[in-house]
């Protein structure tokens, strides 16, 4: 919203170079870097693996951050581009002409416009984050639903397989309805069919 409101600004320049470089950094090269570069930078974040005796948000900070990264690259760009077309809309044009506060225009009408294309992306971009952490859950050495499916695949367990994918389709056919009811939420004109 920020590059949006400051369009062709310092702050806009600064946000959509940092989408863009979360864009491109290629995905199976991420987890390791991020790892040898974050782990110098905070000394907070844990290199990977959950220890029994000890358990803290630290051990989850890199594989969060390498996960999010391209998903919050992407969802900024589309925010930038959705908000610049809501602000230039009738509806905000409508709504300045009635004399509505700045702060009222952003937040109540041109927010709401501006949400749908993120929320038609939110349904696959967690589907692909789901199968992302199968990678994550390896190269953090994080136990999980991801790995026991590497693993089960290596030893050619099959039961485990179909079990591990009958529950990553649930989860993916729930993420999907749920935006889709999000969507519904937002849009009046599609509470109206």
């Amino acid at each position: 919203m920020i590059a949006a409101l400051r369009q062709n600004k310092a702050q806009d320049y600064l946000i959509m170079a940092l989408a863009i470089a979360g864009v491109c950094l290629p995905p199976l090269g991420r987890g390791p870097n991020h790892a040898a570069f974050l782990r110098r930078a905070v000394a907070l974040a844990a290199d990977g693996g959950l220890h029994r005796d000890e358990f803290g948000l630290r051990y989850l900070i890199l594989p969060v951050f390498t996960l999010s990264l391209p998903i919050i690259a992407v969802v900024s760009r589309l925010m930038r581009a959705s908000m610049i077309e809501a602000l230039r809309s009738n509806a905000i044009r409508t709504a300045r002409a009635k004399g509505l506060p700045e702060r009222q225009v952003i937040w109540r009408h041109a927010l709401p416009i501006a949400m749908l294309p993120i929320v038609s992306y939110a349904g696959p971009a967690l589907a692909g984050v789901m199968a992302g952490s199968f990678v994550i859950e390896t190269v953090f050495a994080l136990p999980g639903i991801g790995k026991q499916f590497v693993l089960a695949a290596q030893q050619r367990d099959y039961t485990l397989v179909m079990g591990v994918v009958l529950i990553y389709s649930f989860l993916i056919i729930l993420l999907n309805l749920a935006a889709d009811l999000a969507y519904r939420m937002l849009d009046p004109r599609s509470r109206a069919v």
